[in-house]
């Protein structure tokens, strides 16, 4: 019945060596082949003990810089690359912030405000 399971190959076996693969390119490095600008979100941290307040690590490429600097974000010759992307992120955030503060005036004044009361259970009443 097993026959086929006691009979040995008589043909060597061949083991072929497989070539160590390359590691895929990251999304920085594609961007830049492709002569596009990257920056992307690297990291966030948080102070546990006071949670206004954090840090963002921010990673690009010379393009992304090239384009800030066209846009007029290079303030001196002795800027760094991390000084011309600091000033862009912190536009970007104020941005953020203006655009939420309009957005809550506007609501204020045309008295379309949304009140939410807990009203236990993990129920909320929206008004």
């Amino acid at each position: 019945m097993f026959d086929w399971f006691k009979k040995k190959s008589k043909k060597p076996v061949e083991v072929k060596e497989s070539k160590p693969k390359a590691p895929a390119k990251t999304a920085k490095e594609l961007a830049t082949e492709a002569g596009e600008p990257y920056v992307a979100m690297v990291r966030m941290d948080i102070d546990p003990n006071n949670l206004h307040q954090g840090a963002f690590e921010l990673d690009w490429n010379e393009i992304f810089v090239a384009r800030l600097v066209k846009a007029g974000y290079m303030m001196k010759k002795e800027d760094s690359d991390a000084d011309i992307v600091d000033r862009w992120f912190q536009n970007v955030c104020r941005h953020v912030v203006m655009e939420t503060w309009e957005q809550e005036q506007a609501m204020r004044q045309s008295g379309i405000y949304v009140k939410t009361t807990d009203i236990g259970n993990g129920r909320s009443e929206v008004s």
